[in-house]
């Protein structure tokens, strides 16, 4: 087994290394790719990187066997046609350049070890390999996607996020009475491990965001957020700070009060991304608002 080394073109330059990765080695499980990084298998110019590392014009990526050897063995798809139908219909707005989605909530954007199939091998097998996803959300939250068709629209949209150019809003159910707007800022620990939280910690990157409650439910809160960094899972990690976690959350909430009868036979997490606008390449404002799905406002009408 030999290692292989690629170099990194303009085409490829100003991208993360884990959205690269996420491109050239479409079917290989997320979390195997970030483990293959975190153990230094994986190597920029001979030294040890982070996910998030941006790639520069003349980098040497050094490749594990492993690596290579896991992406020679095609992994088939099998996407069922009612899913592609789903997904087009709920595309929210679309040109040359960007896709805008409202995801489902319990979809995957990559296939994996979990997942047969995810919103990327939806839309590849729609469109072509070219489409990309220009951030993530989570499986369980629903909401405003953005996917590029071209890696000029990609890069524009991930350095509009470094940025902070990009506006997202949510909404979300909180456990408990949230009674006053708030901003939270606090530094992310982030978990590369699944299994892990990510934490409050000194030692991770600055979030911040803003919480207005919009409705009083029973012994819940209707609560939009504002985020303005985007680090993972930031509105549960910092709901759960507050004392107020998202109902339904099973990793950050309050598992007790999750299964309580209050909540009856409802296991959807209450996490939807409604809002996204940005710039795009041409000066033109795109912004988009995604629609609460019946199992989104069923939970609201089963707490009022």
């Amino acid at each position: 087994m030999t290692v292989k080394k690629i170099e990194i073109t303009a085409d490829d330059a100003g991208r993360r290394l884990d959205n690269y990765l996420f491109s050239v080695y479409k079917h290989v499980p997320k979390s195997k790719l970030y483990n293959i990084i975190r153990k230094g298998e994986l190597r920029i110019n001979s030294g040890r990187v982070k996910p998030s590392r941006k790639l520069e014009i003349g980098d040497l990526v050094r490749i594990p066997p492993n690596l290579e050897n896991s992406e020679s063995i095609d992994r088939i798809v099998n996407i069922p046609s009612k899913m592609l139908v789903t997904l087009r219909e709920r595309i929210i707005y679309e040109d040359s350049n960007y896709i805008v989605l409202n995801k489902p909530a319990g979809l995957a954007v990559h296939g994996g070890t979990d997942n047969s199939y995810g919103v990327i091998d939806v839309f590849r097998e729609m469109f072509d390999d070219s489409i990309d996803l220009c951030h993530r959300i989570d499986k369980e939250t629903s909401g405003c996607l953005v996917l590029s068709k071209n890696k000029l629209s990609n890069r524009h949209f991930n350095t509009a996020l470094v940025a902070k150019s990009v506006t997202k809003k949510y909404v979300t159910i909180l456990k408990g009475h949230l009674k006053n707007a708030m901003k939270v800022d606090v530094a992310i620990e982030k978990s590369y491990d699944t299994q892990t939280k990510s934490s409050i910690s000194s030692e991770g990157k600055d979030s911040a965001s803003f919480f207005k409650p919009l409705e009083k439910l029973n012994q819940c809160s209707l609560v939009e957020v504002e985020i303005y960094t985007g680090r993972t899972h930031q509105i549960r990690v910092q709901a759960e700070h507050i004392g107020h976690p998202v109902v339904n959350d099973d990793k950050y909430g309050d598992r007790a009060f999750n299964r309580s009868g209050l909540l009856k036979s409802s296991k959807r997490m209450a996490l939807h991304s409604s809002e996204i606008c940005f710039v795009d390449q041409n000066n033109e404002m795109i912004k988009c608002e995604a629609q609460l799905d019946t199992s989104f406002n069923d939970l609201i009408d089963l707490l009022k």
